[in-house]
């Protein structure tokens, strides 16, 4: 079935022309602008009652296919992309107190990013057009995609990447049988490398958010999510609307494309009755190239180009933005957001967070999505009842050694030794090996609000434990004697009475000297200060330079 040509228009973002949707548009005929947006008839699909239609088609990107800029349904390259589960983070919300915290988990795509969306609507796009040959430059994700996609339609690809993308990466590119050519430079000097190739060759070359499949695809992102959390359990009452906005999406942005094309998706969803407003945006970037953050906290909407990114994560290493800066900061000056920027040790540290907490691995780009909502938490930008959902994208292979390190494993060495093993005491060791199973009462004592606040929040969401705090030593004295826990877990460091007093007060009354003690402390312990704790605590969990929750994850997986 043929859709109708008359239904979509093209639309320049910046000075508003407006024309017949033929076929792409390299830039506007008017003021030169690249980035367009396609229009649809919207109000024709109000009146065919178009929301009734979509429920008997099964899950996935083609479920919208009448906002997708494509005429020819046969025309179609697909393999199943879209329609991603939305999880709720119970475990995660709760450390954060969130309680509506969601995930869109766009890593079961075919090649395992939500790329796959930009990559089925750009290769069908291309397949109307008659194109069989194609340049792309990348740094990784949407190489792979593209070369899946157009093995699949028979479309020879030329993929440009940096020399930063992991090697693996590069290999997956090569199988689908896509020409690899590594370029060792930034991702700009790639850009322009792959475009002077296709250039010579007289090529079609993908522009990434200046192609008007890779906006439009990322609008289905919005439909879905509206749609989905419609029907989410356990969520109050909407605004009335058939769909639900949530009040806040969250993404790792490099060039802004899935960002943006999720606020005109849900635009889209106003007009035609289904939502109620578009959601802030927050865009999460890596420290090392924070070109976006950098302008958003200055209050400028065009951002200076950073020359020479500092990061390990090649996937948000786009150096200049450019127009798509404007455009975000429009949508958030307008509909409300944030931008944050996060560190690749903070982004390594959130990996083994949402892995332990909710069993979902992800990749350093996403890892970096999650270290910037911990700290968007942290600082207040959150409403506890505020509903939150996080662009999940891609899987932690092929670059698992860049966040375990060589150490992930540990070997013990029995032989000669007599059957007598001692382990090593570093490290994240259960922190109860000799405490009864029985522990449910436990009491932190810890004088920095927060991270008493998150210690509790993690012990409760992960096995429903009876927890205290107390703010100072002299208090969590008070609070063991009064309410007689089964645990103990103190930092050392306190004004008045420390930890070490509250140590020795404990072990020295014979009514409490049996309650196990869990240091936790970021202080660089002295021989006597060793000493002293010796035989008298069951385990000393030291705080990295890193994020805590990966420090009090292991005190989780040392009750169970």
């Amino acid at each position: 079935m043929s859709l109708p040509r008359r239904n979509i228009h093209l639309r320049c973002t910046y000075c508003g022309y407006r024309t017949v949707y033929e076929r792409p548009l390299a830039s506007c005929p008017e003021c030169g602008e690249t980035i367009i947006e396609a229009e649809y008839d919207l109000q024709s699909l109000k009146e065919l009652n178009w929301v009734e239609q979509i429920r008997a088609r099964p899950a996935g990107l083609w479920r919208y296919r009448e906002l997708l800029p494509l005429h020819d349904e046969a025309n179609i390259v697909s393999m199943g992309e879209g329609g991603t589960p939305l999880l709720h983070a119970r475990k995660l919300g709760m450390m954060l107190d969130l309680k509506h915290l969601y995930i869109k988990d766009e890593r079961q795509g075919p090649t395992g990013s939500f790329k796959d969306r930009q990559a089925s609507v750009a290769i069908s796009v291309l397949r109307e057009l008659g194109i069989d040959e194609m340049v792309v430059a990348s740094t990784g994700n949407v190489a792979i995609a593209y070369a899946a996609y157009a093995a699949r339609a028979d479309i020879k690809l030329w993929t440009f990447v940096t020399s930063m993308v992991p090697g693996d990466k590069m290999r997956e590119v090569a199988i689908y049988g896509a020409e690899v050519i590594k370029v060792t430079g930034t991702y700009e000097e790639t850009k322009a490398v792959a475009a002077r190739f296709a250039r010579s060759r007289n090529l079609y070359i993908d522009k990434g958010i200046k192609s008007i499949a890779a906006v439009e695809s990322m609008t289905t992102l919005a439909y879905e999510i509206a749609e989905q959390l419609a029907a989410a359990p356990g969520l109050p009452p909407g605004p009335g609307t058939p769909w639900r906005a949530p009040d806040w999406y969250v993404q790792g942005v490099s060039g802004g494309m899935g960002p943006i094309g999720v606020a005109k998706g849900f635009r889209e969803l106003i007009r035609l009755g289904l939502v109620d407003k578009v959601p802030a945006l927050a865009g999460i970037q890596s420290e090392g190239c924070a070109p976006m953050v950098h302008a958003f906290q200055a209050g400028q909407s065009v951002a200076t180009p950073v020359t020479t990114p500092k990061t390990l994560i090649a996937t948000l290493a786009t150096g200049d933005p450019g127009r798509a800066y404007q455009l975000l900061w429009e949508q958030v000056q307008q509909h409300g957001g944030y931008m944050a920027d996060a560190s690749d040790q903070e982004a390594f540290a959130a990996t083994r967070v949402l892995a332990r907490m909710e069993g979902i691995s992800v990749e350093p780009a996403t890892a970096v999505t999650f270290a910037g909502l911990f700290k968007m938490a942290r600082v207040g930008l959150f409403k506890p009842d505020d509903v939150i959902v996080v662009n999940c994208s891609g899987h932690t292979f092929p670059v698992e050694k860049q966040i375990l390190g060589e150490e992930w494993a540990r070997q013990v060495d029995v032989s000669g030794a007599g059957g007598q093993v001692s382990l090593p005491e570093e490290g994240l060791l259960s922190a109860l090996d000799h405490i009864n199973t029985s522990v449910r009462k436990i009491a932190i004592i810890e004088d920095t609000p927060d991270a008493a606040r998150l210690m509790m929040r993690i012990l409760q969401a992960n096995g429903g434990y009876e927890v205290n705090v107390a703010h100072d030593g002299a208090a969590g004295i008070e609070l063991v004697r009064r309410w007689r826990p089964d645990l103990v877990i103190t930092d050392l460091m306190m004004p008045d009475v420390d930890g070490f007093q509250v140590i020795e007060t404990l072990k020295g009354d014979e009514d409490f000297r049996d309650i196990p003690i869990i240091v936790v402390t970021a202080k660089e312990l002295t021989p006597h200060e060793r000493d002293r704790l010796n035989g008298r605590i069951t385990s000393l969990l030291q705080k990295g330079s890193g994020m805590n929750e990966e420090l009090l994850q292991s005190i989780v997986e040392s009750l169970q």
